[in-house]
């Protein structure tokens, strides 16, 4: 796929365990600070308890919406969505009578079981609810668009935890297709009980905080959360006279065809990913500044993504922040192509979270240290389950250095 052209970003909006917003996360994350715990919001059966990286209530907005929100997924949606229309300058007016789309990733959107709904619902109006009621209930997209009479396109996109990356690729060619003069995308989730027990019986989970590439790493924290991002096209933006914040430069997507639930140990997919993202964005391995890693503290995972790091980006800087947030699943691109933003924007780069001893079978290691980076463009990437890689190339203009 050719990408032809940048798409602006011109509003942005977050929310996770690291902060209430964006700019709480960065300062957040510079200090080296993270605080998992046990869950608070479910109990399991499971004997071992795993720390998680959930989002204090405190974070969440707090207004009635028009329409009732059923589930947490699209509550940390909104909540990012309102905070990026205020970034972006946007109102009801400007949204009336435009093109605009929704495109959001998420996991399974706390939409596998109607416990996950009582708290929204009357228990006895709960019951009833078939599993395709409960996927209406539950569907960030349709939620947003039906929050805000949105007549555009309306996508939510499940390819697992690169889902939030592949929403915002996706997005963007809506944009360059002229099919959309906006477009609302991100990714958001909520965990649940479900997820936690599901990803513990894998035997992927750290039961000590994570340690994404270190020596010692034993799997992932959980986290939720979620970033939303307002695209606009290149009328709309010469029209309002704004200068977009970034650029979604180039998406690429491409599957391992390997395995259900282990990476490729070539890292085939991802590779083809990196390149098509690159090419489209007219880029080189050179240009890049800084990586932001999928990173889950999972060995096959961690040891992939160094191997490929060391022969195709030697001496960039990288990192993975979910030693901050947790793995987010389907949020997890969106927030990290947030962080990456941010990044380029403060011209440096928080430590790799958890990171202290290198594993003598990783080729390149992550930052250790609040690093200070340069260059007007920078990678962030997710891989998935199902074989999933999807990667952003994501810009600044140069005169921001």
């Amino acid at each position: 796929m050719k990408i032809l052209n940048r798409v602006g970003i011109t509003g942005l909006g977050c929310v996770c365990a690291a902060g209430a917003d964006l700019e709480s996360c960065t300062k957040f994350m510079e200090k080296g600070e993270r605080h998992p715990a046990p869950p608070l919001r479910f109990s399991s059966a499971i004997s071992s308890v795993h720390p998680v990286f959930e989002v204090p209530d405190s974070f969440l907005i707090s207004k009635k919406f028009k329409i009732p929100v059923k589930s947490r997924t699209i509550l940390l949606a909104l909540t990012a969505l309102e905070q990026a229309f205020e970034n972006a300058g946007i109102d009801s007016k400007i949204l009336k009578n435009k093109r605009v789309g929704v495109c959001i990733g998420t996991n399974v959107a706390g939409s596998v079981s109607n416990k996950n709904i009582d708290q929204y619902e009357k228990k006895s109006e709960i019951s009833w609810l078939t599993p395709a009621q409960r996927y209406l209930a539950t569907n960030p997209a349709l939620g947003i668009a039906r929050e805000y009479d949105l007549s555009g396109p309306v996508q939510t996109i499940v390819t697992a935890c690169s889902a939030g990356g592949d929403a915002i690729g996706l997005a963007a060619s809506w944009i360059r297709q002229d099919i959309c003069d906006i477009v609302i995308t991100g990714g958001t989730d909520e965990m649940y009980e479900i997820t936690y027990n599901g990803f513990i019986s894998l035997m992927n989970c750290d039961d000590s905080p994570c340690r994404p590439f270190d020596a010692e790493r034993k799997g992932m924290n959980l986290g939720e959360g979620a970033a939303v991002f307002i695209l606009e096209s290149e009328n709309m933006i010469n029209q309002r006279k704004i200068k977009p914040r970034a650029y979604v430069m180039g998406y690429g997507s491409a599957s391992d065809a390997y395995h259900l639930t282990t990476p490729a140990p070539d890292g085939r997919g991802l590779r083809l990913a990196i390149d098509e993202a690159l090419t489209g964005a007219g880029l080189s391995y050179q240009d890049i500044a800084f990586i932001n890693a999928h990173g889950t503290g999972t060995p096959d995972n961690d040891r992939i993504e160094s191997m490929l790091f060391h022969e195709l980006f030697s001496g960039v800087p990288f990192l993975s922040t979910k030693g901050y947030t947790g793995h987010t699943l389907g949020g997890a691109g969106a927030v990290e192509a947030a962080f990456t933003i941010a990044g380029l924007e403060q011209k440096k780069i928080p430590k790799s979270a958890g990171f202290s001893k290198p594993d003598p079978e990783l080729p390149a290691n992550p930052v250790s240290r609040v690093t200070e980076i340069k260059g007007s463009t920078a990678m962030s990437q997710t891989l998935a389950f199902g074989g999933n890689n999807a990667v952003l190339i994501l810009g600044i203009e140069k005169e921001n250095l």
